[in-house]
């Protein structure tokens, strides 16, 4: 089975079994609690080591997290560790980050652009995405600063992208003379 696969599955029981507890805001923050110590390539290489054992995993697991998790996601992720799952623990955080944003109608929109932009601008981008008919009521704006595009933007918006940026424009002209 594919690791995008399993990874919506387990996020998907998680979700589910959140709402259903009425935890589902203490399981959203265990699961960014879990993805933030996840930053740690050392964390990641050793939770996705064929040769270090689950029962190893599950006690560095409980040593570093002790009680620090809800005792619904804690169980959730032991489950995980003790069926072997815990090379895709990252995964499962991103998949239950995007399915909680789907439950609750939230747009995740990344907005790349050549320079940083100030707040005002940043305002101004979010009232047009909210009067336009592409995002839910509630939008969650990522901005990212990307020098390469020399001016302009990129807005991704689910699996969508919008490519407005002097690097994409300049591309397009190579490609017509080029032709």
């Amino acid at each position: 089975m594919s690791v995008g696969r399993i990874a919506t599955r387990y996020a998907k029981s998680l979700l589910d079994l959140s709402i259903e507890q009425n935890q589902l805001e203490g399981a959203l923050q265990d699961i960014q609690s879990l993805k933030s110590a996840m930053g740690s390539k050392e964390l990641v290489q050793f939770f996705k080591s064929p040769i270090i054992k689950s029962e190893k995993k599950l006690s560095v697991y409980k040593a570093i997290f002790g009680d620090k998790f809800q005792s619904l996601a804690d169980r959730f992720f032991q489950l995980v560790i003790k069926k072997g799952r815990e090379d895709v623990l990252p995964e499962i955080c991103d998949e239950f980050l995007y399915q909680y944003k789907e439950y609750k109608g939230i747009s995740a929109v990344t907005i790349v652009s050549a320079t940083a932009m100030d707040d005002a601008a940043k305002e101004q981008v979010k009232q047009k995405l909210l009067a336009s008919n592409e995002t839910h009521a509630n939008v969650d704006l990522n901005f990212e600063v990307d020098e390469k595009l020399i001016g302009g933007f990129k807005i991704k918006l689910g699996d969508r992208l919008y490519d407005a940026s002097v690097a994409h424009k300049l591309e397009l002209l190579r490609k017509e003379f080029s032709n």
